[in-house]
């Protein structure tokens, strides 16, 4: 019963840190500047491209 007890404890402590770490690390500045990036990309309108001419046979 104790080693389960060691093991619940030591996987809280492992998930703890690892929310932790996430949260202060997280750079919000630079997602943020990527996700205008995409934004721009995808709603950037693409000029139309003139029709070929037809081919002479």
């Amino acid at each position: 019963m104790r080693d389960l007890t060691v093991y619940v404890a030591l996987a809280f402590a492992l998930l703890l840190q690892g929310c932790v770490t996430i949260n202060i690390y997280f750079p919000a500045a630079a997602a943020e500047k990527a996700a205008d990036k995409i934004i721009d990309e995808v709603w950037q309108l693409k000029k139309p491209e003139p029709p070929a001419a037809p081919s002479s046979k």
